[in-house]
C-alpha cells in the first residue's frame, strides 16, 4: 500500500516536471525556434505529458489516502480545473508564438493559485 506521503511527493514531483516543461516551451516559442529545433519540441511535450501524468497519479492517489471517493469538495473541482488549462496552454505558444512571454508570468501564477486552493481549501 503506498502512503500519502509518497502520492504527495509523486504530485509536487510532476508539478515540478510540468513546470520544467512549460517554461521550455515559452523559451523555444520566444525564440521562434523552427523545424531545426523539432528533437528539442517533442522532449518539450513529452515532458509535459508525463508531468500531467505524475500530476493526477499523485493527486487521485492522495485522494483515495484522504478517503475522498465520491461527491469530490469544491476545491478539487478548482484545482483540477487550473490542471486542464495548464495541460491546454501547451498549444498557446507553438501556435501564437507572441504569447510566449506572458505565458512566463501566467504560470507561475496559475500554480500559486493551486497551491493556495490545496492548502486553504476555501470552497
Amino acid at each position: 500500500m503506498i502512503s500519502y506521503t509518497v502520492y504527495r511527493l509523486a504530485h509536487i514531483l510532476g508539478i515540478l516536471v510540468l513546470f520544467v516543461a512549460l517554461g521550455g516551451l515559452s523559451i523555444y516559442a520566444a525564440n521562434g525556434a523552427g523545424r531545426e529545433a523539432r528533437s528539442q519540441r517533442r522532449l518539450v511535450m513529452i515532458t509535459h505529458g508525463v508531468g500531467l501524468f505524475i500530476i493526477l497519479l499523485g493527486g487521485f492517489g492522495m485522494l483515495a489516502r484522504l478517503g475522498i471517493t465520491s461527491g469530490l469538495p469544491g476545491w478539487i473541482w478548482a484545482k483540477l480545473t487550473i490542471w486542464v488549462i495548464l495541460a491546454a496552454i501547451v498549444m498557446l505558444p507553438l501556435r501564437i508564438p507572441s504569447l510566449a512571454r506572458p505565458l512566463w508570468f501566467i504560470v507561475p501564477l496559475l500554480g500559486t493559485a493551486a497551491a493556495y486552493i490545496a492548502l486553504y481549501k476555501p470552497f
